[in-house]
């Protein structure tokens, strides 16, 4: 039977473990199949599981396009140019920031931005069990995708209550079984506003529609509950309630979906959506539970089972929360970083699948109404955060959520660029939604970041770059070139030093002081925006030559890239993060976006660029280590990719810090909080991403070292001195290729490297400890072992 088999033989590497019900939803343990999420809490008596579903997005598509706003453009830049940057802000804030709420200040909810929102909340109220169990255990399996709860009363009566939401089948499946006594339980769904629960055709329904922001009804929703008695024992209904009773076991299938008709392209339902969901029902109740249950194990598993990673002995606890305690008191637990580091791949195949929407800034998983944010994309770093562990750890069809989600902002981009710059191509600021939304967010200190579709970009190409997908690279071409040709025609040209640069932009949230004393955050080509344009432009290029089009136009880019701002180093040896060296006000900020060259880009190599290197490594060294959950899962990638292994463990070891629930805060510092979730504080998925991506990255690295070259699979280039011992099978290189190592007191036993991918393969070698080896070449199915 699967729970007993699951209770003997999980590891502790891929179960999050508890031995109480979960009193908070950071303490509960989510499933989900890419658009269907659940959070199961555990509670004996009564069972509360949180439901989710991806298009649960109030708002709708609205232009807040300031349509005149390109004539004050030139007046910001001459400000610019001219040391007034406050001023500048001003008239920002003037003219130059949505037409409208935009984001209601992250409480867009009732506002047309919206808002992603709770579905409902299932409630399985069990009855005649003892008042308290002598036994309890709750489990997230991570290579299944199972959530267990196991309880033992008096008389040694057991009750197991399974929980997992199936991507092949789209429904969310819950069993409850008692060993020795019959079961009796009363179901119910609900929702606090805008919906109601009937019974229809003897499921169980949750029917309403979210606030389109405008006075009336936006997306509409159901969800569907379906109680299947196992051996004796009936289901009837009760006014809105499934009342079981005298059942051998109870399956439960929840299905649910929405009218949703956004822009971006998917495996939406649309109008039919009350006729699919029904229909998905049926077709899952006509299955047996081990048959439901070993379709969506077969399929979770050929994702998950892709990348192994082992950190040495196994722990002695087992009990999650024991072991942060313990690791935070100074113990050393690696097990817990491949906890970790499992637990996002896990997320992400629960979050993200192809054809539906990608993972928002809390993946899938939401118990509020207002979410903080509102739960959005944001494009300063969180949502591509989301997706940087996608093609290093396997999961590269994960990521086609966020390449629909890239190419839905194409077209009300270019009506942004043609409002705000009278330019061609598209942009998109600093946040956007199932909506399209593309303007500038409504306050120039932070929404004016207007690199933010570069930025995606990089994820188009990125994707092509593991992959070698010539029919995905043709797809994505003219969105890169389309973006391009924005940032080219919006380029300003500096007096002094002839460099092009961006603006009116600023440094993702970051302000400065200027000489007179007065702050300000908008600029002239900030840091990140001319890394962000060299990579765009350079891969564009490449793109066109891959393709073997558009000679002329790759020859204009090249022309354009030689003219853009540099990576200046500050005259206190840090990377400068604007063109001049501004005193920071906040020098340990959460973004440290000015090192984007060095992560996600690679711009900045320690073997290839060892001097500006050396000033990322200053410039983080006064950035500080503790900050939010996702600024330190970011660092832990900065420091791998200077081949620090200890202090990227440093980082993995801040970041997995137990929190409490407490409000939103910048400055005590995030971690995790009981089942892993990363808090911001609050819970941000990101973290949880981006902690994953940089564990990947201490384990093996592979991107050019030198513009121009074949990528350098660097084979565990930042181990840390205590994780002295373990192997990794899976990871992928860029080129195509398939990485596996083995290691024993921090020396490399074994190393495979196998093509995955068509056509034949190059790239450099570098080996801890030795010189980088001359260019090797593997066609598809070669492998070279050491």
């Amino acid at each position: 039977m699967v729970p007993l088999v699951l209770a003997m033989l999980r590891e502790p590497s891929y179960s999050i473990e508890f031995d109480r019900p979960a009193s908070k939803f950071t303490e509960s343990c989510p499933v989900g199949n890419g658009r269907l999420g659940a959070m199961m809490f555990g509670e004996v008596h009564e069972e509360r599981i949180i439901l989710n579903e991806s298009s649960m997005w109030s708002g709708r598509p609205l232009d807040q396009n300031r349509k005149d706003a390109s004539k004050n453009r030139q007046k910001i830049v001459d400000l610019l140019l001219k040391g007034k940057n406050p001023e500048a802000e001003q008239l920002v804030n003037q003219t130059f920031t949505s037409d409208g709420p935009g984001s209601g200040s992250g409480n867009g909810k009732d506002g047309p931005y919206g808002c992603y929102q709770v579905l409902g909340e299932l409630k399985i109220k069990h009855l005649g069990l003892p008042e308290k169990p002598i036994g309890y255990a709750r489990f997230l399996e991570l290579n299944t995708g199972l959530a267990v709860i196991r309880t033992v009363d008096t008389g040694d009566h057991t009750t197991f209550r399974l929980l997992f939401a199936s991507h092949p089948d789209q429904v969310i499946a819950y069993r409850l079984s008692n060993w020795s006594r019959p079961i009796d339980c009363d179901i119910s769904v609900a929702r606090k506003e805008r919906g109601a629960s009937s019974i229809v055709a003897g499921d169980l329904c949750l029917d309403g529609a979210l606030n389109d922001g405008l006075g009336g009804n936006g997306v509409v929703y159901q969800a569907r509950v379906r109680a299947i008695p196992q051996g004796k024992g009936t289901v009837a209904h009760d006014g809105s309630t499934l009342r079981v009773r005298g059942c051998d076991a109870v399956v439960i299938l929840i299905s649910a979906g929405t009218n949703y008709s956004g822009p971006i392209a998917g495996k939406h339902m649309g109008a039919a959506y009350k006729t699919e969901i029904k229909a998905i029902l049926d077709r899952a109740a006509n299955r047996t539970w081990e048959d439901l249950y070993q379709r969506h194990a077969d399929d979770f598993e050929s994702l998950q089972s892709r990348v192994s990673l082992d950190l040495g002995e196994e722990p002695d606890v087992r009990n999650t929360q024991s072991r942060l305690s313990i690791a935070a008191a100074g113990e050393s637990d690696p097990h817990l970083a491949a906890l970790l580091f499992n637990f996002g791949r896990y997320l992400l195949i629960s979050s993200s699948r192809e054809g539906g929407l990608p993972a928002n800034l809390q993946g899938l998983w939401a118990e509020e109404y207002q979410t903080p944010w509102n739960a959005d994309y944001h494009l300063n770093v969180n949502v591509q955060m989301n997706y940087w562990l996608a093609e290093s750890t396997a999961l590269s069809e994960c990521h086609l959520p966020l390449t629909s989600l890239i190419e839905s902002l194409v077209e009300p981009g270019k009506r942004t660029a043609k409002a705000y710059y009278n330019a061609p191509g598209w942009v998109s600021h600093v946040i956007t939604n199932p909506w399209g939304y593309t303007a500038p967010g409504e306050d120039a200190g932070w929404g004016s970041t207007l690199s933010g579709g570069g930025w995606l970009c990089e994820h188009l190409w990125d994707h092509y770059a593991y992959t070698g997908d010539l029919q995905y690279l043709k797809r994505i071409y003219p969105t890169l070139k389309a973006s391009s040709d924005f940032f080219r025609s919006i380029l300003v040209e500096l007096p002094d030093k002839k460099w092009l640069v961006t603006g009116p932009s600023n440094s993702p949230e970051n302000a400065f002081r200027m000489k007179d004393g007065r702050t300000a955050h908008t600029c002239l080509g900030p840091t990140i925006d001319m890394q962000i344009m060299r990579e765009l432009l350079g891969n564009t290029v490449a793109a066109a030559e891959k393709l073997g089009i558009d000679k002329a136009y790759a020859k204009e880019l090249k022309a354009t890239l030689s003219k853009l701002a540099p990576t200046q180093i500050s005259p206190d040896g840090r990377i400068q993060e604007w063109l001049e060296p501004y005193e920071e006000l906040e020098p340990q900020h959460r973004h440290v976006s000015h090192l984007y060259g060095l992560y996600p880009a690679s711009e900045i190599t320690l073997h290839g660029t060892p001097e500006v290197a050396k000033a990322a490594r200053k410039s983080l060294e006064v950035r500080g280590d503790r900050s939010t959950g996702w600024s330190m899962a970011w660092k832990t990638c900065f420091w791998a990719r200077l081949g620090d292994g200890n202090r990227a463990e440093k980082l993995i070891r801040d970041f997995l810090r137990p929190v409490a629930d407490v409000n939103f805060n910048y400055h005590n510092g995030g971690g995790v909080y009981p089942n892993l979730f990363c808090a911001h504080p609050p819970f941000q998925i990101d973290g949880n991403f981006g902690v994953t991506a940089g564990i990947a990255e201490m384990l093996m690295q592979s991107h050019p070292e030198k513009p121009g070259e074949p990528p350098t699979i660097n084979v565990l280039p930042a181990l840390p001195d205590s994780w002295a011992k373990g192997s990794y099978t899976g990871l992928r290189a860029r080129g195509g290729f398939e990485v596996s190592t083995t290691w024993v007191n921090l020396k490399l036993t074994k190393l495979t490297i196998k093509k995955l991918t068509p056509g034949r393969g190059k790239f450099y070698l570098r080996l801890p400890g030795k010189e980088r080896r001359q260019v090797q070449s593997l066609t598809k199915g070669q492998t070279f072992t050491l």
